[in-house]
């Protein structure tokens, strides 16, 4: 007999792709995307680290080498998992890139390689994958990883180019979800505080910046991945089947200030 939980949160027959899934918030949605019943298709730069994570999470899924900033290969991986899987139901953009340099010194390299990944490959991604959901027409759930950085100036350090590209997901997602709305593809996005994984690595060395962090942070910490995990998961299940356009902030009240 199937529990009235199972039916909001569980996803036993769909399947997901997972970018940057090989660690931190990726990984973490992974897991409980997997958790949930779901087939999980685990892309990142790295195959090692995803053909790793893939085992982690049970092996119940695929591991693919993809650049989210190359079209021909996110073309590749979306038609590869329909070849293997015959559908995608949900996909999750985890991937993503910093460079934290003052603007005056931000080269229009720089530039482009955070903006190519955070925000052209969010768009190429779930524009790919967009493609195989409205073939098939049983609608579908995208949910991207902006962040708090996409609401806020900052103010901690000079982070320029990731608060663009990140702001930029933010009005990305409504855009999609207006757009898509009629074939039923919700578009939403989880917008996460600091969080205790390796993409803050460096910060996470420097306790005096740290304590600046919680103390700006009303619940005084910093967020674990699978805190974030579970707003994907909120978002990418039955659960909210009228949710669509929403940015969810998962930032123990940091911009509620």
């Amino acid at each position: 007999m199937t529990s009235t939980l199972d039916q909001l949160f569980g996803l036993a027959g769909r399947v997901a792709i997972v970018t940057g899934g090989a660690s931190g918030i990726g990984l973490a949605s992974a897991e409980l995307l997997a958790a949930a019943g779901a087939s999980v298709a685990i892309v990142d730069r790295d195959r090692a680290a995803a053909e790793q994570a893939l085992a982690k999470i049970g092996g119940k899924g695929l591991a693919l080498a993809t650049d989210v900033a190359k079209e021909s290969e996110i073309d590749a991986t979306t038609a590869a998992v329909l070849k293997q899987f015959g559908r995608i139901d949900i996909l999750v953009n985890s991937a993503g890139t910093a460079i934290r340099r003052p603007a005056i010194e931000v080269s229009v390299e720089d530039w482009d390689k955070v903006m190519n990944v955070n925000t052209t490959g969010t768009f190429l991604f779930s524009r790919s994958v967009a493609r195989g959901m409205i073939q098939r027409n049983e609608g579908g759930a995208i949910v991207q990883i902006s962040s708090i950085m996409g609401f806020s100036g900052g103010g901690l350090y000079p982070n320029i180019s990731y608060q663009t590209s990140k702001g930029a997901v933010v009005n990305m997602t409504r855009a999609l979800a207006v757009e898509w709305a009629p074939h039923q593809i919700r578009v939403n996005a989880v917008a996460p505080t600091y969080v205790k994984t390796p993409f803050i690595a460096g910060l996470m060395a420097q306790p005096e910046l740290v304590q600046r962090i919680e103390a700006m942070t009303p619940l005084r910490r910093l967020a674990e991945p699978g805190e974030i995990a579970s707003a994907v998961l909120y978002l990418a299940s039955p659960a909210a089947a009228m949710v669509t356009g929403h940015t969810l902030l998962v930032d123990g009240g940091f911009m509620a200030q």
